[in-house]
């Protein structure tokens, strides 16, 4: 299977050594998720960058990074990729959206996202699954993942179901017909980098948030069951 990464964003240069850049890291959950007969290969596009595929046909389906820039920015490349978003729909091209990528698939179709009032979510939250799906095995009632963000979707877009949430983000995980899945939370991310970037954000998050997220770093986390199901999604 060959997969796209549609990159929205770098990592900071002083934790790309230790870290690497979020190609990278999507290809090393996918890699830790796979089966052993299961053969992946990946290909990146900057998009900041007006990088593209020739042809949609070029991957088996594209995964939509994270990224510190808001959907609702105006920005010419993040105009682009809503274009793009909307090809996707239409040919219904396997799309996976995490972070960013979610909120993009939401605001390119219909839905909103904005602003969250609550502001920021840093560190490990847990969301109850809702509606269960065929690629969504081996099966879950909860998900742990890590979340970075102060922007989330408020309004599904046309045809989406709604597959987990929790409180504090309501629609973390949704998916469209068969075609496009799509969450809040960051299976790629490893507790590390998680803790550099509350560190690198402290003043701005305040005080109680930081320190409720890295305590929350204890907590265990399903990534690669995630992992898992994004391989699934994508495969079927």
């Amino acid at each position: 299977m060959k997969i796209g990464i549609l990159q929205a964003d770098s990592v900071r240069p002083e934790f790309r050594e230790e870290f690497g850049n979020y190609p990278g890291m999507i290809q090393m959950l996918l890699e830790a998720s796979r089966d052993e007969e299961e053969d992946l290969t990946f290909t990146t596009y900057d998009v900041v960058q007006g990088e593209y595929p020739d042809e949609l046909t070029a991957c088996d389906g594209y995964v939509i990074t994270g990224s510190a820039s808001s959907v609702y920015d105006d920005e010419p490349w993040i105009h682009e990729l809503r274009k793009f978003v909307v090809r996707l729909h239409k040919t219904r091209t396997k799309t996976v959206g995490i972070c960013f990528g979610h909120q993009m698939i939401a605001l390119a179709l219909d839905g909103v996202a904005g602003a969250a009032d609550q502001g920021w979510e840093v560190g490990i939250h847990e969301s109850t699954v809702v509606a269960a799906k065929p690629f969504m095995s081996p099966a879950l009632d909860k998900v742990s993942l890590l979340y970075s963000h102060r922007d989330q979707v408020s309004k599904l877009p046309s045809g989406a179901e709604l597959l987990a949430g929790h409180d504090f983000c309501p629609v973390s995980m949704y998916v469209i017909d068969s075609h496009m899945f799509a969450f809040q939370g960051h299976p790629e991310f490893v507790k590390g980098y998680s803790e550099k970037l509350m560190n690198f954000r402290r003043q701005m998050l305040g005080e109680e948030t930081y320190l409720a997220g890295i305590d929350s770093l204890q907590q265990a986390l399903d990534s690669r069951t995630i992992g898992r199901w994004m391989l699934n999604f994508l495969a079927n």
